[in-house]
């Protein structure tokens, strides 16, 4: 077979987003670019070259600025992709993310009719994620993507949010983000968790053997297919505000909302784990790198200290006996941060717009970013069946619940509400670099 001549990770070859983590901390802007004449978008393809980086190389080719690029099922039609061709990709990034709604539980304020426009529309075509380790950083990384775009006609800049992260990198809520990152073979990069073997470079980047020890579907012409890996992409709103007045009003005191968060979450806000510290946060555990992410589950069958239904266990419930094979669901998650942060203390909304730009990406949409969203954060089903949602980014309605394991007697809060809405997102494909070259290439 094709894929057995090459068992390499072709680094080389694969956009540096999919594998790099994120600096820290860090400045980001997600642009969203539509396609009105095929002959620039291919030209736009040709000089996306000059600013998205290989993960291969340390530096990008600005620097310490990193950008990657992706297409959505329109983009790449509107290049002119032939139909067979597109006909092989995914069903549900053909489909889109607006159309798989019900599935991801995008309902009521965050049903696709109230996102963000253009958002899950057929107008967004191209999508490029700047990352720099600062600010001046990043304008010269926009800069030099803007020299790529804004001379040619037929490519029209439709939406763009500027993202940042505090020095704390904390995420609107105020707790500690980007600590979990899985390894994969042959990237060179360690994973967070030394616990975790390292996963079939499969799962992530197509062209090579999965976790199932088969080729995960590619698309074709293979050129066009391997290296690449999809991408989901997400606007999401917190009500911050809402969150602190659900802490307030279930605590008597502020030790027990500092309490109650962290077992809603499954860390503590400096994240240390509740795993590891679980009757009081330590700070210092929370901010070293090489102990915040060192733990199992199997030792908490009951979830006495880290909450079965708490957010970060049922994103990745590690060792943990839950119905799924875990390992053929883990994710490359990057959250970046947008929005002014909420002042220290406010219980009031005031209006401003902040939350996350989540970032999914791995070679099956389906079993990876799907099947988490529907049937780990808004079911209950894998951990016994209560009904329950995800505490923090479920779907809850204002009649949701969270049970909090403990002895000698449970204790269940109510009246959980949608902390976290939708505000738009897209299926996208990050090609490799010579797919970039290729696409830059078709003639129509």
């Amino acid at each position: 077979m094709a894929h057995e001549a090459s068992a390499r990770l072709e680094l080389e070859d694969i956009q540096s987003g999919i594998i790099r983590a994120r600096p820290s901390p860090y400045a980001a802007a997600y642009l969203m670019f539509r396609i009105d004449d095929g002959k620039a978008g291919r030209e736009l393809m040709r000089r996306a070259g000059s600013v998205a980086a290989s993960a291969a190389d340390p530096r990008s080719p600005v620097g310490d600025a990193w950008a990657t690029v992706a297409l959505t099922f329109q983009g790449l039609r509107a290049l002119g992709v032939r139909q067979d061709s597109l006909d092989s990709f995914a069903p549900e990034f053909q489909q889109g993310m607006a159309a798989r709604a019900s599935e991801l539980r995008d309902t009521g304020e965050s049903s696709p009719e109230n996102w963000e426009k253009p958002l899950g529309t057929s107008n967004v075509h191209v999508v490029l994620a700047a990352l720099a380790a600062d600010v001046q950083r990043l304008h010269e990384v926009l800069d030099r993507a803007r020299q790529s775009y804004e001379k040619l006609p037929g490519i029209e800049l439709v939406w763009r949010q500027d993202c940042y992260a505090l020095p704390n990198e904390k995420e609107p809520f105020g707790f500690k983000d980007g600590i979990s990152h899985p390894a994969i073979e042959g990237s060179g990069m360690p994973g967070s968790n030394p616990h975790e073997q390292p996963f079939k470079a499969g799962e992530f980047v197509l062209g090579y053997r999965d976790e199932t020890g088969g080729f995960p579907p590619m698309p074709q012409p293979g050129v066009l297919g391997r290296n690449g890996t999809y991408a989901v992409v997400r606007k999401l709103h917190q009500r911050v505000a809402a969150f602190r007045q659900y802490l307030r009003s279930n605590s008597s005191n502020p030790q027990e909302e500092e309490l109650l968060a962290a077992k809603m979450m499954g860390r503590w806000r400096s994240g240390a784990p509740l795993a590891l510290s679980p009757e009081r946060d330590d700070p210092s555990l929370g901010t070293d790198s090489t102990r915040n992410n060192d733990f199992l589950y199997g030792d908490d069958p009951l979830g006495l200290r880290t909450p079965t239904g708490s957010h970060i266990r049922r994103a990745n419930p590690r060792d943990a006996d839950v119905a799924g094979a875990v390992r053929l669901h883990r994710m490359i998650r990057r959250g970046t941060a947008y929005g002014p942060p909420l002042l220290e203390g406010v219980l009031e909304d005031d209006g401003a717009d902040r939350g996350i730009m989540f970032v999914f990406l791995g070679s099956h949409l389906k079993r990876q970013f799907e099947f988490v969203q529907s049937e780990w954060v808004n079911d209950s089903a894998f951990i016994g069946g209560s009904g329950e949602k995800d505490p923090v980014s479920g779907a809850n309605d204002g009649t949701g619940e969270f049970t909090i394991p403990r002895r000698p007697v449970r204790r269940r809060v109510k009246g959980l509400s949608r902390f976290v809405i939708t505000r738009g997102g897209e299926y996208c494909f990050v090609p490799g670099l010579r797919a970039l070259r290729w696409l830059a290439d078709l003639d129509t």
